[in-house]
């Protein structure tokens, strides 16, 4: 699953394609994804303008017209292509590779824009979904309502994550992973935050010290920006705008290195791998306490 980097390059690409365009038609191929397609509400966006793209943790916001905003979450293998008046494909977001004809059995909805362009979400698996909102009632959406703060805002600091932590006695690495404390962390970016930051993803977050919250703080911030420079990472299909794969992957410390030697130069260790609520975690005993 594509975690807040990764939705934030898709977010950039789809603004640099489909910003102003307007929405002609919208064909539904395929309306059983995670939630089924509403055809009727998705038929209120012909005619409106595609006037910005947001995203708030791992979802896509786009607002059409001043009435409408469509709730897109790309699950395990969503992803959007744009085709160009010359019928020309372009990857938007991640992919596995591009196969004309393997892909467009996977064309689950189509939007028709002016210009003889088109947006297509292709989505293999159908965990993904679009849902259609008022513009006033979007922030009541039971996706978005609950999010905690997104990490790379001001909002996301020490004295919020400190109070947070009170009184929780489950493990540092569970607590970043919920959405509700912090918005749009998973698996990949809280297990290398974790590493830098110095701390076992199995402590106990009541047990943190001030200077190792300072240190998630600064880590978090650092990390999610690196990434969402180099393009996201390239786990198993994520490839950025035009087929560019991510490359933040390549400055992994712990995640997915399981046996490989610690990357601190004075540490003799190997990083481990362990499993959290299900999860695959990778840390090193030595460095991280």
């Amino acid at each position: 699953m594509p975690e807040l980097p990764e939705v934030e390059v898709v977010k950039r690409s789809l603004e640099r394609n489909i910003l102003n365009l307007i929405i002609k038609n919208v064909k539904i191929n395929d309306a059983n994804l995670r939630y089924k397609v509403d055809k009727i509400e998705l038929s209120k966006l012909i005619g409106k303008k595609i006037t910005k793209i947001k995203r708030r943790s791992k979802f896509l916001i786009f607002e059409i017209g001043k009435t409408y905003r469509m709730l897109v979450h790309l699950g395990m293998t969503g992803k959007f292509f744009f085709t160009d008046n010359k019928d020309n494909k372009f990857k938007t977001s991640f992919y596995y590779f591009l196969d004309y004809k393997k892909d467009q059995k996977h064309d689950r909805v189509i939007f028709v824009l002016n210009k003889k362009q088109k947006l297509i979400y292709n989505d293999v698996r159908k965990f993904g979904f679009i849902k259609i909102y008022n513009s006033s009632l979007i922030k009541q959406s039971q996706h978005l309502k609950n999010l905690g703060p997104e990490p790379l805002e001001k909002n996301w600091n020490f004295s919020y994550l400190k109070n947070y932590l009170i009184g929780r006695k489950r493990s540092i690495k569970n607590i970043l992973m919920d959405q509700k404390c912090v918005s749009g962390l998973g698996n990949i970016y809280v297990n290398e935050i974790l590493f830098l930051s110095g701390i076992k993803p199995v402590r106990q977050a009541t047990k943190l010290k001030n200077f190792e919250i300072e240190k998630i703080i600064k880590f978090s911030k650092k990390i999610l920006k690196n990434s969402i420079n180099l393009g996201g990472s390239t786990i198993k299909d994520f490839s950025s705008e035009n087929g560019k794969k991510g490359v933040f992957q390549q400055h992994f410390k712990v995640y997915g290195k399981e046996n490989q030697d610690c990357s601190n130069i004075d540490c003799n260790l190997r990083v481990i791998r362990t499993v959290i609520s299900n999860r695959s975690s990778f840390f090193c005993k030595k460095c991280q306490k």
